[in-house]
């Protein structure tokens, strides 16, 4: 595979305002490899399972854990995804079920850079284990919120030791 650089957009499915990313990847990418970039440009903790659906098929690092999924590291995103536009998703955590939408943008993006790079984005991704969309509409309400009967605990659980910073 010739060397090509994809310019890809993340989105959080079903979150207000839209959590985002733009960046880049090699086109021969990886599918474990990039579960790790998209770990570290959303701010996730890779703590949990997770999988990409590109057309019918399910790729994971557990494939054991579904009967039709393919083991990730075996395929790279160039040979699975070509088409400018074209969807694919992406789960985080079976429990909380992050749904993310990725498109590739331009199928051949040219850098000064030619390296993996977040090139833009807006808003915070939701804490690890808040309880899903509607856990995190609940966490949001309660933090900005100081008379919500949830805020003390939210405060003390986001502001302890697991979240050490303030919400935003």
């Amino acid at each position: 595979m010739e060397f090509r650089m994809y310019s890809l957009k993340i989105s959080l499915s079903e979150i207000e305002p839209q959590i985002w990313r733009r960046f880049t990847v090699p086109a021969g990418i990886t599918l474990d490899r990039l579960h790790d970039i998209i770990q570290i440009i959303m701010g996730w903790e890779d703590s949990h399972l997770h999988q990409f659906s590109i057309g019918k098929k399910r790729y994971t690092e557990n494939p054991e854990f579904r009967e039709d999924g393919l083991e990730e590291a075996n395929y790279r995103l160039g040979d699975l995804v070509k088409q400018k536009n074209r969807v694919f998703g992406y789960l985080y955590d079976f429990g909380d079920r992050w749904e993310h939408e990725i498109v590739l943008e331009n199928n051949r993006y040219s850098s000064p850079q030619s390296d993996i790079e977040c090139l833009e984005g807006a808003n915070a991704c939701p804490p690890e284990d808040v309880g899903g969309v509607p856990g995190y509409y609940g966490f949001c309400d309660a933090m900005i919120n100081p008379k919500h009967k949830e805020h003390g605990s939210y405060m003390e659980w986001y502001g302890g030791v697991y979240y050490p910073k303030q919400f935003d």
